[in-house]
């Protein structure tokens, strides 16, 4: 008869590391720490100093925690409830609708020129790439849109242009070559599936990370966008967040100037801290967004890195 503890298991043995481990480990810890901190620091000085009283920072500097708290800057940001409201919709409205085409028509023309069989996709690419070398210029792309498209005043002048980029279009085409063998192509087109078929129900699930790190980047690129609100909007009511913003600190920095020069106080005009409010304004919804997508957008570089 068998003893039970022939049946018994062992616990696993933990690797001892070695001192050059450990001392690699600590450092490349610290050094993460650091590299942390360095970039958190810059955005709770943006947020204290949003809370701070403008005359404050004019004669103490910014500080880590709010000196003088309070809410002048974001008072005189939300004076006009209505108008930050409408400029909020009017971004998400272009986020939104930008970044769903923008995804689309990226994701199809990186599939397009990711395909062996198909004759022009080296010509394409090429042509892709050139022209995120070499491009016209801001009086001639200007004039496209405004007179050629005669898209001034109309908002599909703020998202269609943004909907293709280059970059984006070289890093999609690298996910799918590298997430997309292709024999299940192959293997698909023998059982009689088009092209539409492979790409909605076979490439487009396995895309994940990579429809994430593009959508994250178009999102991002018309969420901070505000120069296109400054060339092609002839009606406030369909101006973006930002350029709104920034029209709001131009009207406060006027009221601060023609106050000085007829020897008014201008203390009461908090142009410092406003800026900073701002920034917390602008950034909020991007740092509240980021943590769902954070995991695909990470290993969606890293796949990047790697296949590319």
């Amino acid at each position: 008869m068998s003893n039970d503890k022939d049946f018994e298991i062992s616990a696993p043995r933990k690797i001892k590391k070695s001192v050059g481990t450990k001392t690699f480990e600590g450092i490349s810890y610290l050094l993460l720490t650091l590299g942390s901190i360095i970039c958190v620091l810059p955005f709770i000085i943006i947020v204290s100093g949003s809370f701070t009283d403008n005359t404050t920072i004019l004669t103490k500097g910014y500080s880590l925690l709010p000196r003088d708290f309070t809410f002048a800057a974001y008072q005189t940001i939300f004076k006009s409830p209505k108008d930050i409201i409408q400029a909020y919709k009017m971004n998400v409205y272009y986020t939104v609708v930008g970044t769903g085409l923008g995804l689309m028509m990226i994701t199809l023309t990186g599939y397009v020129i990711s395909r062996k069989e198909f004759k022009y996709r080296n010509t394409i690419s090429f042509l892709i790439y050139f022209t995120s070398i070499f491009g016209g210029g801001m009086i001639p792309w200007y004039l496209m849109y405004a007179n050629v498209l005669n898209l001034k005043g109309h908002t599909l002048a703020i998202w269609f242009p943004a909907l293709m980029s280059p970059f984006l279009v070289i890093l999609m085409r690298t996910f799918i070559v590298g997430a997309v063998p292709d024999a299940i192509t192959e293997s698909a087109k023998i059982d009689g599936a088009g092209h539409f078929t492979i790409f909605f129900r076979i490439v487009l699930p396995v895309l994940k990370p990579g429809l994430a790190t593009v959508g994250l980047f178009l999102a991002l690129g018309y969420w901070n966008d505000w120069y296109r609100s400054s060339m092609f909007s002839t009606n406030s009511s369909t101006w973006q967040l930002q350029f709104y913003l920034y029209d709001l600190l131009n009207a406060t920095t006027a009221m601060k100037q023609m106050a000085s020069n007829v020897s008014m106080k201008t203390a009461d005009l908090p142009t410092e801290s406003v800026k900073l409010a701002m920034a917390v304004v602008a950034t909020g919804p991007v740092l509240l967004f980021y943590p769902f997508v954070q995991r695909f957008f990470v290993s969606g570089i890293t796949v990047g890195a790697v296949k590319g």
